[in-house]
């Protein structure tokens, strides 16, 4: 029998759902095939590893990430406001009861000395995400540094959010970063 791709999709979906609630290592295969509903022989047909399975989830959270920063980057109006929305993004997200810190994050910390794969996948996402930054803040006319001040503030935000378990980390992380705008533009 042929994997299709709702397999496809309920696989990763599964797997994300409990690499995120549990931990990588503390999930099996035979865990994912159970949650997913997907039998393991199709599981596998599908992803010959766990290590090719969660890069499959990396990139899905990465999807995820992407979509989540544009919509709530759509109603905002110029450079500014699409840099801060990033903030009231990781607000919302930050207030969800699911909320385990950036997935990302988190694959590097358990795995990133150890598979070359998972630390390229969490590097990857990063520059993207800072590249997404850079990009407004050369909309705007400010330095390129401001960019890396902004990445790093959401970055930590999402670690502090997660380790006290206390959202406001983005509101504390947005008003840094509105300071650090205005600063930039007066001097630009």
């Amino acid at each position: 029998m042929t994997t299709t791709a709702s397999d496809h999709d309920r696989i990763v979906q599964a797997a994300d759902r409990l690499f995120y609630r549990r931990g990588i290592q503390a999930v099996g295969m035979d865990a994912v095939r159970a949650e997913s509903g997907v039998p393991l022989k199709r599981l596998y047909a599908q992803f010959a590893s766990k290590d090719a399975l969660l890069i499959e989830v990396l990139h899905h959270r990465g999807a995820i990430w992407d979509s989540g920063i544009a919509a709530a980057a759509a109603s905002a109006e110029g450079p500014r406001a699409k840099l801060l929305a990033v903030y009231d993004f990781l607000d919302a997200w930050f207030r969800t009861d699911d909320f385990r810190g950036c997935g990302f994050i988190n694959a590097f910390g358990e795995l990133g000395a150890v598979s070359s794969e998972v630390a390229a996948a969490a590097r990857e996402q990063k520059l993207a995400f800072q590249h997404y930054v850079g990009a407004l803040v050369a909309e705007m006319g400010a330095s390129p540094v401001l960019a890396a001040q902004l990445a790093l503030l959401a970055e930590g935000a999402q670690t502090t959010a997660a380790i006290s378990g206390l959202p406001d980390a983005a509101i504390h992380a947005r008003a840094a970063a509105e300071t650090l705008i205005d600063a930039a533009l007066l001097t630009a």
